[in-house]
């Protein structure tokens, strides 16, 4: 079972995790621990592993903050559903292991406080007796994501699906 956590659009990477708590800030911390500290102080203090994020539009919008994605991957978040990312934030997170689908039709659908079972074989979610459907993940991406992220996926492969 997994929460649903919502937030609206243009969810940046300074509300993810503030520039105070970047890793070159405070190095002996986690940055995991600031995952939404002040954005949404009950995620960082209630969230737990396999958690859903779910967001309107442009998630993951303004800096190139890499650590954003390491934040939310170190707090175990199972899928961000949301209505579209920004780019560079689409392509830290698979390259870091994080799962996003873009799913409009379902984000409508889903409440803050949910509690649903994400089933990521099957591209779907089960919530209140119903079945929703996700889009699928790209091969390309999907490959990426199970192997860890892409540095992991070139270490035991040699090489980036596709080539």
């Amino acid at each position: 079972m997994a929460r649903i956590w919502k937030f609206g659009s243009d969810v940046d990477t300074d509300q993810i995790v503030p520039g105070r708590y970047a890793p070159y800030m405070r190095p002996n911390e986690d940055v995991g621990n600031a995952a939404f500290i002040e954005a949404n102080p009950l995620f960082n203090q209630q969230a737990v592993p396999g958690d859903i994020i779910v967001a309107e539009n442009n998630f993951g919008c303004g800096s190139s903050r890499e650590y954003a994605v390491t934040a939310l991957c170190r707090r175990q978040v199972g899928v961000i559903i949301a209505k579209s990312f920004a780019r560079i934030f689409y392509r830290n997170a698979v390259n870091l292991g994080l799962v996003l689908v873009e799913a409009p039709q379902v984000v409508d659908q889903l409440s803050d406080g949910d509690i649903c079972v994400l089933d990521l074989d099957q591209n779907r979610i089960l919530i209140r007796d119903k079945e929703l459907v996700l889009p699928e993940i790209s091969p390309f991406a999907r490959a990426i994501v199970e192997a860890g992220g892409l540095v992991a996926y070139i270490q035991r492969h040699g090489f980036l699906p596709g080539e």
